[in-house]
């Protein structure tokens, strides 16, 4: 019965490890494991946090530059320094040379009550400029070094697990106290 009263438990810590040690779960460090879409990235000038950390595979003409990044799913995040809500969709393209990406498609971010999508990204080592159409924002460079965690797939899931299994030993538990009546 000992065994059946500590499983929930056991199951939370196991489903939630990183949220005692990592003082910032919602992001990866650059020491961490990066894909090798992720380095590809930076060999072109940028830094590895414009992606998020679930890249699938991706695939590069390297006459062209076209690119296509694959998430496997859709994304939410918040991009620094401003918290900017950004969504990425399952599926990123564009074309890439050396500091500039351009014909950008699958990232948007929300911002002024509205949701715009960004169109390229240049790079000139200390800063990032975000092109939406004709306007543009400036930001550090340093802001993107950490690969981030897609918000709520992991927890979301974890969470149901961790429902269903709390569900289940209270019908286990129930039927127990059933049974010796």
């Amino acid at each position: 019965m000992a065994t059946l009263t500590i499983l929930p438990l056991l199951i939370f810590f196991i489903l939630f490890p990183h949220s005692s040690s990592d003082p910032n779960p919602t992001s990866k460090t650059l020491d961490s494991n990066v894909s090798a879409a992720h380095a590809e990235l930076s060999n072109y000038g940028f830094p590895v946090g414009l992606l998020p950390t679930n890249v699938v595979d991706y695939s590069i003409n390297q006459t062209s530059g076209e690119f296509s990044v694959n998430l496997g799913y859709s994304c939410k995040f918040t991009l620094p320094p401003d918290n900017y809500l950004a969504t990425y969709s399952p599926k990123i393209s564009g074309k890439i040379v050396h500091g500039h990406i351009a014909s950008l498609a699958g990232i948007r971010v929300r911002a002024f009550f509205q949701w715009w999508s960004i169109t390229g990204i240049r790079s000139s080592g200390d800063n990032l400029v975000f092109e939406v159409g004709v306007v543009t924002a400036k930001y550090p460079a340093k802001n993107f070094h950490e690969t981030p965690v897609c918000e709520g797939h992991r927890s979301v899931m974890g969470f149901r697990l961790l429902f269903h299994w709390t569900r289940l030993y209270a019908v286990r538990k129930s039927l127990g106290n059933q049974m010796l009546r």
